[in-house]
């Protein structure tokens, strides 16, 4: 049985009260680690009368798990709990995002540039030199965040409010790995025309727009439209932000393992907007077999009840014309990449892949399958969470890939962009320090966003994309 994983992302910290007396400390030590919990911090708050008042930080698997552990610790004789906070709850009280002005406001004279009646003449200059905009605005460094709240991380259609907290938290990403002001745009709407027609009306504020958590079908709908329309990049990161990383992940894992991408078999569950553009860039990328499956099972042409959207990914892919279940399709792969939900593949289907296996399984916050389980089993394992090895997340690439774009004023992303987004991102760790759980870089490491900036620049003048 896996043992669970505890993250910062379930952590509570408890304002306890404990009998000044021996023992008191590690009966609430024992009753956390009892309760499967981690003790994180420990800090004394104040001493009472024959009492001491400590905060305690700890680290759970879920929610649940917080009330588990607070309950144990509740039950210990001489320790009272005052109260429990969420500190992920805490940390988006008044949310995550600020607006500060980049130039000083301190005289008449600093009010009447900035603002009227000295901005009027900016606003001129740019009415007979539409191009100005880019050195005259904040347009050249101004990303637009869109969703419609219909497909925000492993929640589903939660609604645009609800997908708020998830915008604001990908705007500071913009802002602290690429330097990029994104803003964060949730609309009330989920009808296609309607988001097309509201994205279109309100580009002319921004260098590109980066579409979020949209649901499929309709976003590929969206995207193709508003690169049709718009002459700024339209780019949406739960599609080709994924693909990109995935790429980047599997060639690395690729030489870790000693094998070639032109030569393996791989089995995609999850046949949306991430899975649908990981196939079909693996593809582009010379991959060997590429099979996908939903919860219907694995895609193939004849399936009925697929829409037309996955009739063609069908097409495109399953060269055998398997069918049948994930785990089915399991046999023999040398790499699974989960795309999908908890539980789409199961053990027995890992142990069933060729020799030195890869799993990416990268469903949040709970993967496919459970690293724990599988550990023995596999060469790789690479997951969409922070507390394991081998983050695979799209946090390594918009930030850099974006600079990129607004560094040129690109009128679209291409996918020579994108692969030269993915060859970057793999490059950043030198081949001589590749282990198996070391492909990626850290979603930290600084010289990233750099590193895919620089490429896609380049990638963007070669295919005549830059406006300079």
């Amino acid at each position: 049985m896996a043992t669970p994983h505890t993250s910062a992302a379930f952590s509570a910290t408890l304002r306890v009260h404990l009998d000044n007396r021996p023992g008191a400390f590690a009966r609430m030590a024992g009753a956390i680690g009892e309760a499967g919990g981690s003790l994180d911090a420990i800090d004394i708050v104040r001493v009472e009368h024959g009492k001491k008042v400590r905060d305690v930080t700890v680290l759970a698997v879920d929610e649940a798990h917080i009330a588990r552990i607070t309950e144990a610790v509740s039950g210990q004789d001489g320790i009272e709990v005052e109260n429990v906070s969420d500190r992920t709850l805490l940390l988006h009280l008044g949310g995550k995002l600020e607006i500060a002005s980049k130039v000083p406001l301190k005289t008449r004279d600093d009010l009447s540039m900035a603002y009227t009646p000295g901005v009027a003449r900016v606003c001129r200059a740019i009415a007979d030199d539409p191009e100005s905009v880019w050195n005259l605005t904040n347009k050249r460094n101004s990303v637009a965040i869109v969703t419609d709240g219909t497909a925000v991380l492993g929640l589903g259609d939660i609604g645009p409010a609800a997908a708020l907290p998830v915008m604001e938290g990908k705007a500071i990403l913009f802002k602290e790995f690429g330097g990029v002001d994104a803003w964060p745009i949730c609309l009330a709407t989920t009808d296609p025309d309607e988001i097309v027609r509201t994205v279109t009306a309100i580009a002319p504020g921004f260098g590109g727009i980066n579409l979020e958590d949209i649901a499929a079908p309709r976003c590929f709908e969206i995207e193709a439209r508003l690169r049709e329309t718009l002459d700024i990049p339209v780019f949406h990161d739960d599609q080709h932000g994924t693909a990109i990383v995935v790429l980047a992940a599997l060639q690395n894992a690729l030489r870790v393992v000693g094998k070639r991408l032109e030569d393996v078999h791989i089995v995609v569950t999850g046949a949306g907007a991430a899975g649908s553009a990981t196939a079909r860039m693996l593809a582009a990328a010379g991959a060997g077999e590429i099979v996908c499956s939903d919860l219907q099972g694995v895609l193939y042409p004849a399936r009925p009840g697929l829409d037309p959207f996955g009739a063609a990914l069908a097409a495109q892919t399953n060269p055998r014309l398997l069918h049948g279940s994930a785990d089915a399709a399991l046999a023999s792969a040398d790499v699974y990449i989960g795309l999908s939900g908890p539980g789409a593949v199961s053990v027995e289907g890992i142990r069933s892949m060729a020799a030195d296996a890869i799993v990416f399984a990268m469903a949040n916050p709970t993967p496919e399958i459970a690293p724990e389980e599988i550990e023995d089993l596999v060469a790789v394992i690479g997951t969409g969470r922070s507390d394991y090895p081998n983050q695979i997340n799209n946090v390594l690439v918009f930030p850099g890939l974006f600079r990129g774009a607004l560094d040129v004023r690109a009128t679209a992303i291409t996918e020579g962009m994108k692969l030269a987004a993915a060859l970057a991102l793999a490059d950043v760790v030198p081949r001589d320090h590749l282990e198996a759980d070391y492909v990626l870089p850290s979603v930290l490491d600084r010289g990233v966003a750099p590193a895919i900036a620089d490429a896609v620049a380049r990638a963007a003048i070669a295919e005549g994309v830059a406006r300079g």
